[in-house]
């Protein structure tokens, strides 16, 4: 029978890795992954938090291991590798999702005299922390994956960026009042955009190889913000609202399947044109 284009999206016997698993996106990319037919690896520093993904994905009737892992933390990651090769045999799909990205504590804006995040007294240890586990730690999970994945001479890394690694945050989202009450703070629009440096960089490095390497960039995906915020995001997008956590997974089956097998290096953004303006 000939293949069609739906064969394409086939994961079929291939092994996932996902990081950041037991986020918002990193639970749909899991699923999506295991719709498609691969086996999931479901990583996250928090170790009930995957133990509860890849049990949800089991009992579905698909194929999951939790592998709590400390990105940030090169044996841990190098134990993560060797867990999923154990289990699974190999490594096909890396998706890098973990990072640090703040969530805003109305307890700790109270208490505070300047905004939060404020760039002039921004910590170096709250810098510092994010360096290590928005970029250090995707480093740590490529230079892991991608060696089984030069052995089985195929692999596909994602790297999840940011529009606000694309340019810098709209920090007039982040007012009340006509007042500014928190900031997005340096460290997220720097390390995004690290990620499509690291993207590129590797793409190139792998050259001559079918090792592909693209990132995907989302735009503001709804979680329970509150009116004031989804207003002001939603006038900013061509479309007029905030992403749903679901719109993000096609573009990732796509970059994750042989669908994308003439891309690397680029990156895929799904904002509802946000930067179409």
């Amino acid at each position: 029978m000939t293949a069609t284009i739906f064969d394409q999206f086939d994961l079929t016997g291939r092994v996932g890795v996902v990081t950041g698993a037991a986020g918002l996106l990193g639970k749909e990319f899991c699923r999506t992954l295991a719709e498609a037919g691969a086996s999931v690896v479901v990583v996250d520093l928090n170790a009930a938090a995957a133990l509860a993904v890849a049990e949800a994905l089991n009992q579905a009737g698909y194929a999951a291991l939790a592998v709590p892992t400390n990105v940030a933390d090169k044996e841990s990651v190098n134990r993560m590798v060797a867990a999923t090769l154990e289990a699974f045999g190999r490594l096909d799909i890396l998706v890098n999702s973990a990072a640090l990205d703040p969530k805003f504590d109305p307890a700790a804006l109270a208490a505070r005299t300047t905004p939060l995040g404020a760039f002039e007294d921004y910590p170096l240890d709250a810098w510092q922390a994010a360096l290590d586990v928005n970029l250090t730690g995707m480093f740590l999970c490529c230079q892991a994956a991608v060696r089984p994945m030069l052995e089985q001479q195929k692999g596909s890394i994602i790297n999840i960026c940011s529009t606000y690694g694309l340019g810098g945050p709209d920090q007039r989202l982040y007012q009340r009042n006509g007042q500014q009450t928190m900031f997005k703070p340096v460290y997220y629009s720097v390390t995004k955009a690290g990620v499509l440096g690291l993207t590129k960089y590797l793409a190139t490095y792998y050259a001559g190889t079918n090792l592909r390497v693209n990132a995907l960039t989302p735009g503001g995906v709804f979680n329970n913000h509150d009116e004031t915020f989804v207003q002001a995001y939603s006038t900013r997008t061509v479309m007029g609202r905030m992403a749903d956590k679901s719109e993000m997974n096609g573009a990732l089956l796509f970059l994750a399947s042989d669908a994308s097998s003439y891309m690397t290096g680029s990156n895929v953004v799904v904002d509802g044109g946000w930067t179409a303006w």
